[in-house]
């Protein structure tokens, strides 16, 4: 049985999705130079300037000359990224890394600014449901639980209502 022609047309143009993605991604990949730009903007400068160690460009910087150096002569050697990297960051410390590494406790600093949004969020999703809950007739307690005003109480919203215009909201 021959495919029909409309799923031959998507499957060669997702065959050519996926060969246009893997030229993209290896375009320069072995280029020293390439290396070199990729690897120094994922190290700092270790002058105290707070700089990527290539973008550090603070005159008479007495560190990123040396650095770089090293840099061009482990790229120079052939080795692997991964290698460059722990030897950077043996010799000077995790802090010459730009980005934290995704094991052990330094997967902290991924998951936490997203931990804490995802929170926020929920937080601020719940207050609105809570405050959209509340009845006309009734007035949120410092426990948080609604009850009916009284009437001394309700009359006086009432009246501020009357005399500002307002419904209450913001």
């Amino acid at each position: 049985m021959m495919p029909s022609r409309p799923f031959t047309i998507w499957m060669k143009a997702a065959q050519a999705l996926v060969l246009a993605v893997a030229v993209y991604f290896s375009v320069g990949a072995s280029d020293p130079t390439s290396r070199l730009n990729n690897l120094s903007h994922r190290l700092m400068c270790t002058c105290g300037c707070n700089e990527l160690l290539g973008e550090c460009n603070h005159v008479g910087c007495p560190d990123s000359p040396g650095e770089l150096e090293v840099l061009r002569k482990h790229i120079a050697a052939g080795e692997g990224d991964g290698e460059i990297m722990s030897f950077f960051a043996a010799k000077y410390g995790a802090t010459v890394l730009a980005a934290p590494t995704a094991h052990g406790f330094d997967l902290v600093a991924w998951i936490a600014p997203v931990a804490v949004f995802a929170a926020a969020l929920l937080g601020t999703v719940l207050l609105v449901r809570r405050w959209a809950n509340l009845s006309e007739g009734q007035t949120q307690t410092a426990g948080g639980t609604a009850v009916n005003g009284d009437p001394e109480d309700l009359a006086r919203r009432e009246k501020i209502r009357r005399e500002t215009d307002s419904d209450g909201g913001f």
